[in-house]
Parts: C-alpha cells; structure tokens; sequence
C-alpha cells in the first residue's frame, strides 16, 4: 500500500493477502510483514483470520523478536470478537512476563481501557511504567505512549497527579495540555450550544489530530547500519572498497554508538539499530540495480531493514544485552 493511499481507498483484503506473499518470499521479515497483515484484517472486519495470523507467528514463538507484542495483540483482537476470558489470560501472562518493550504494555493497557477495565488499565500502564522506567533519567521515545495512557486513564479515573503524570505532561509536545486532551468532561462540550466551547473542543482535536500524525510520521526509527563481526570481514573481503567506511570492527562498534549519542543530544528522537548480512545487503543491491561496492549503498539499505521492522531500539532499556551481541548487559558494555 502506497504511503498516500487514503484509508478509505484500501482493500484490506487484499492488501493483507499481499503481505502474506511477500512474508512467503521474505522469511526473515516474516514477522512484521505478518503483523501488519493482521491488523489489515482486523480492519477488514475478519478478526478470526487475524486471530490464525498471531497463532501462525506463536507457532514459531523461539524464532520470534517479540512474541509478547504478538500475544498482545492476539489478546486485544481476540476481546473484540467475544474471547474475553481467553484475551484476559493472554493480557496476564504479557503482566507477569514484564517484556521490556513498551508496546505490549500499551497494548494490553489500551484492551482494557477500551472495555471500560479502567482501574485495571491505570494498574497495568503503571505496572509498564515500574519496569520500564525505574531510575530512567530520560524515557525513550517509544515509552512516551506508556506515559500518556495511564495520564489518561488517571485522568478518568479522577486521581491526583503523581511524578509520572508529571513527566507525562513534560513530555507531552502539543499546544493543548494533556489535562485537557484526557479531560472526562471533554464530551459534554459536544452536545453543546455554546460556540466558544465547541470552538474550544475543535482547537483541542486538532491538537490532538497532530500528536497522531507526528506519530504516524515516524513510523519506523532513524536507524544506524551495524554489522557483526563475521559479517563485516566478509563484506569487506568481497568488496575492499569499503574498508574505507569501515576500518575496523572494534572503530565501526565505537562509531555507531557516537553517532548514535550525537543524534541523541541534537533532540532527534526514536533512534534505532539494524543488522546487516551480506546475503542481505547483496540482494537489495540488486534490487537496486547498485553495485555492493557503492558505500552510498549502505544508508539506503539501512533506512530499508528499519522501514521492514528489522530495528531496535536505541539506547536498549535498562538491564538488557548490549545492541553490539556481546551478551554483556548494555550499561556495561557500550553503555559506559
């Protein structure tokens, strides 16, 4: 589907079974292309297929990068079409297994939230918070939605601002403050006949509008190319040119962690990782009618494996392995 393509104009359908093909032909992107192939389903109404889909990838769950997103938005889809007590199972064993990645939290939080589970949504968007965001001076950017959904659902719930609710409204960018974004009374303006506060609540949604599309704008990191060990002495050793670029490993290591930090300190926002392979880097070179050789090759290959989910994020949450796969957790690695 073409980024322009209105929502309107889209055959999930269709769109959906492409994805499929697409997985069949590109396994190692199996998991994202599957993914959003079930949530074109979803859209298309046929929640039981989507349903197949997220048992297809749980199938496989020891080759999966995040099975607990999977499971979240099995549970979520599952609660919309009537497996409530099996959503509600899934939703507790994503609490108890506290990934650190903030989307299933989001996810399962939001499940709740949307069928008026609220004080289980605030418990579970909080508990998301504890894990994530324990003695972390600045939240990543992809833990900005944690913070803001249980701002919201506080917010509906009528509880007294804490630290958290606090650094959710510093973090919150729009011109309209999150207190009257995630106001409970918000709706009452709509059956107004007042025009100063029907113009009040359109000055609010259009705040709210650009939050969304600042989001949407950033649907995949700024990702930075790394290369394991193995594989840079082999790309390399097959084109020299680009020893240029890459000295030495240990050099391309330090290198990726600078400009990643520079990036970081100049505000750019949701930064991420991806690995290269050879095999890989050859076949988008292809594709591109490019030779391997070329190094301007090398940020469009990059920029490719991110918008196909191949990214993580940068820098790693708190406690987990280092982005360079030296099994050494990452404050005390590259992290120093």
């Amino acid at each position: 589907m073409r980024p322009d393509t209105p929502a309107e104009n889209v055959d999930h359908n269709a769109e959906a079974a492409r994805l499929e093909r697409t997985a069949d032909r590109y396994p190692e992107d199996a998991e994202a292309l599957l993914v959003q192939a079930a949530a074109h389903l979803e859209l298309a109404g046929d929640r039981p297929a989507a349903s197949s889909l997220y048992d297809r990838l749980l199938a496989t769950q020891a080759g999966l990068e995040n099975p607990f997103l999977v499971r979240a938005l099995k549970a979520a889809n599952l609660w919309e079409y009537g497996h409530e007590a099996e959503a509600r199972a899934i939703i507790e064993g994503v609490r108890v297994a506290s990934p650190r990645d903030p989307a299933p939290w989001v996810i399962v939080a939001e499940a709740l939230e949307s069928h008026d589970e609220l004080e289980q949504a605030q418990e579970t968007f909080t508990q998301g918070a504890r894990v994530l965001l324990t003695d972390v001076a600045e939240p990543p950017y992809s833990t900005h939605p944690l913070l803001f959904g249980r701002h919201r659902v506080r917010r509906m719930l009528g509880l007294p601002h804490d630290d958290w609710d606090v650094l959710a409204d510093t973090l919150h960018t729009s011109p309209v403050s999150l207190d009257e974004l995630h106001d409970p009374k918000r709706v009452w303006s709509l059956g107004s006949e007042n025009p100063a506060e029907l113009e009040a609540e359109i000055s609010r949604l259009r705040a709210e509008l650009g939050t969304f599309r600042e989001a949407l704008s950033r649907p995949f990191p700024v990702a930075v190319l790394h290369w394991p060990a193995s594989e840079l002495t082999e790309l390399v050793d097959a084109y020299p040119s680009l020893s240029a670029e890459y000295p030495s490993h240990e050099e391309h290591l330090a290198t990726i962690e600078a400009s990643l930090r520079e990036l970081s300190a100049s505000g750019t926002a949701n930064l991420g990782i991806v690995t290269g392979t050879v095999p890989s880097y050859e076949a988008f070179a292809a594709s591109e009618g490019t030779s391997p050789a070329e190094p301007s090759l090398l940020p469009q290959y990059a920029t490719t494996l991110a918008a196909r989910g191949r990214a993580v994020e940068w820098p790693p949450q708190r406690g987990t392995a280092c982005w360079c796969g030296s099994g050494r957790v990452y404050g005390e690695c590259h992290g120093e």
